[in-house]
């Protein structure tokens, strides 16, 4: 059986190919390499370096490789920065994931697979539940919600066999940590490791939850034979403040002998308290989250101190008004 994996050297799609060629399944993936990186793709991948906004690159990559399953992971993860990159927000997550679902559909795939974003529920009423209207407060939780909606239409036309997963701040290794705008985790750990304070927005008294990438993996693959059209918010249960979370990252970073500080700058438009519920997947999908943040981060240390110097990439700005002066 072939697997495709969109954004195969992010996060998500680095792990799960993994944990997909440990199973015996055939794994093939497309990414840019926009935000991770080649050496992040496992040597057994048929990998092909691909902008899915190339809609006749991404029809012949389908149908050369007939995938059977897709995982659509790619996407630019950036709520606080979308709206100051809007056509490259709606391009990156909305068109480029229209011309794979013309693929899916062109080239027979049986079921896709699509990682949408707690970013979907706005404010809402935390812990969200998948009951709970989307209401984003952001284009990127816009673009999301659309790519959803736009799944339930092709499956009700074509025939798609549809999946949509809500997974919120996975983090774990082969994170891209060399990224200004997102991965929070991540940079604190880059600038940790640079001798640089780690930095808050505003009073760090926002919560979210931090899940472990690992306890994904097994409920990612049930879903390509099972529940069909259903929704399912995967993550952690326990949620941080801002705040608790830095000071984690502070306690580890000393313990393996790095001297780092804390440090608030200027608040950011974004939601305030944000985790969600988790009852659907554990009891449809056996989902099981162990997250222990403290170890995690501890993890992500000791391969990040392993990696190679890499340039800490930036984005051309669409819009520059009440841009934060820490992005300036």
């Amino acid at each position: 059986m072939k697997i495709l994996i969109t954004g195969v050297a992010g996060l998500l799609g680095a792990n799960f190919s993994r944990y997909l060629l440990s199973k015996g399944y055939e794994v093939c993936g497309i990414d840019d390499l926009s935000g991770g990186y080649a050496e992040f793709v496992p040597p057994e991948v048929s990998f092909h370096r691909l902008n899915l906004a190339d809609r006749a690159g991404v029809e012949h990559v389908f149908s050369t490789e007939k995938p059977d399953y897709v995982f659509h992971f790619a996407a630019y993860a950036a709520e606080g920065l979308s709206p100051f990159i809007r056509n490259y927000n709606y391009t990156n997550n909305v068109l480029s994931s229209a011309n794979v679902t013309n693929a899916c559909v062109n080239n027979g795939v049986k079921k896709v697979i699509f990682t949408s974003s707690m970013a979907v529920y706005g404010t809402g009423n935390p812990p969200f539940t998948e009951d709970q209207l989307p209401t984003p407060e952001d284009p990127y939780g816009i673009a999301k919600y659309s790519v959803e909606l736009d799944l339930k239409l092709a499956d009700e036309m074509f025939g798609l066999r549809y999946n949509v997963i809500r997974p919120h701040n996975v983090v774990g290794v082969y994170q891209n940590i060399w990224d200004r705008y997102r991965n929070v985790i991540g940079i604190w750990i880059r600038k940790a490791l640079a001798g640089e304070p780690l930095t808050v927005y505003g009073d760090g008294t926002q919560k979210r939850a931090f899940s472990d990438i690992k306890f994904c993996m097994e409920p990612f693959e049930k879903l390509m034979t099972s529940h069909d059209g259903e929704v399912f918010n995967i993550g952690a249960d326990k949620y941080f403040t801002i705040n608790e979370a830095c000071d984690v990252v502070l306690e580890v970073a000393k313990e393996l002998g790095i001297e780092a500080s804390k440090v608030h700058l200027e608040k950011r438009n974004e939601v305030h308290t944000a985790y969600c519920d988790h009852t659907k997947a554990k009891n449809l999908l056996g989902f099981v989250d162990d997250t222990d943040l403290k170890q995690t981060v501890k993890e992500m240390f000791i391969w990040a101190k392993d990696q190679p110097a890499r340039e800490l990439k930036a984005m051309q700005y669409e819009i520059q008004k009440n841009m934060y002066s820490y992005w300036k």
